[in-house]
């Protein structure tokens, strides 16, 4: 499967272990979704199962939050990142602390679908990386995949947990890995062993980092599409570096992280968000706070930079295998 058939099998799989379970979003139902992830969900399970709404992203997280509220789990999909934020008081006021402000009588266990991340040539409306700004918020999950296997089991994960979750999809890789070199062929994702994915139910816990890569030398930090640019231009450079997936940034796995940068003592943490703010400042944070006398070098950070993303200049905003390698040969050399 590639990613987008892993996360369709997720759903599909949840609606019929769960009758609570129910999709919705803009063009999810007749169109399934503009990149087809929702396809064929609507005619299986049914209009009232699977539904469009209005293009009020508002409206579809508060009307989530609501349903959570009476015992369904609703599966809301905002059809790119970048749409998030008209929905964001209902998010962060509502769904974040309703647990909380009712003593545990209700909850809101919400399952928050996007696509996110550029590389696509989406320009600054379809480019965004959003994450940081919810792993702020306390209440909320964060979940980033980056293989269709990942994909479908922590999104049954998702689904089922009872805190409302946001579970960003990297769309660049929706259809294969991406190596950072935009002007090689595409490879599709038959040929990767992540790309076999179990038709039925399994899970992945959330909270649990994947070691893609065992190494000595340096421990870098990765997550979604970045994962497969590091890993890449870590193979070309020959530097024995250990690759954490980070998969879920709340919960974060801090204990991998913890043992890993103590072992190698070094830390390269790269993402595409704005550097400013981003989540790889709370790594580096954590970082320093834990493996401070482990460090054998200062910790490396490659992002995108503080401006909106560029349509023209794509490739010069995403961290692809130049910045990141110039950024491997400092962290070594210090």
């Amino acid at each position: 499967m590639n990613m987008i058939q892993a996360i369709n099998s997720a759903m599909a799989v949840m609606m019929e272990r769960d009758p609570a379970v129910i999709v919705m979003g803009e063009d999810v139902g007749y169109f399934g979704g503009v990149f087809r992830a929702t396809a064929g969900l609507q005619a299986k399970f049914g209009k009232t199962r699977v539904f469009d709404t209005p293009i009020t992203e508002c409206g579809i997280i508060g009307v989530a939050v609501g349903m959570g509220a009476y015992g369904l789990r609703p599966v809301p999909e905002i059809q790119f990142a970048d749409y998030i934020y008209p929905a964001l008081d209902q998010l962060v006021s509502e769904a974040a602390r309703l647990r909380y402000r009712s003593a545990g009588e209700f909850i809101a266990p919400i399952t928050v679908r996007s696509p996110f991340g550029g590389g696509i040539f989406g320009g600054q409306t379809h480019s965004q990386s959003p994450e940081g700004i919810f792993t702020h918020v306390s209440g909320i999950k964060t979940v980033i995949p980056s293989t269709p296997y990942d994909a479908k089991g922590l999104l049954i994960a998702a689904i089922e947990d009872n805190d409302p979750t946001l579970f960003f999809e990297p769309k660049r890789i929706y259809n294969g890995p991406f190596d950072g070199h935009w002007d090689k062929p595409t490879q599709n994702w038959s040929q990767h062993p992540a790309g076999a994915v179990p038709e039925g139910y399994y899970k992945i816990p959330l909270g649990k980092a994947n070691v893609v890569r065992e190494g000595e030398a340096l421990t870098v930090l990765v997550y979604g599409t970045m994962v497969h640019v590091a890993s890449a231009v870590i193979a070309e450079a020959g530097i024995d570096a250990e690759i954490i997936d980070l998969r879920t940034l709340v919960p974060l796995d801090i204990e991998t992280i913890e043992a890993s940068v103590k072992k190698t003592g070094r830390c390269m943490i790269i993402h595409e968000a704005t550097r400013t703010g981003g989540f790889g400042a709370e790594l580096s944070a954590l970082v320093q706070e834990r493996c401070f006398y482990h460090l054998e070098a200062p910790i490396e950070r490659v992002t995108g930079f503080d401006t909106p993303y560029p349509h023209s200049l794509e490739w010069a905003y995403f961290p692809g295998p130049v910045r990141i390698g110039e950024a491997l040969k400092k962290v070594m050399r210090d």
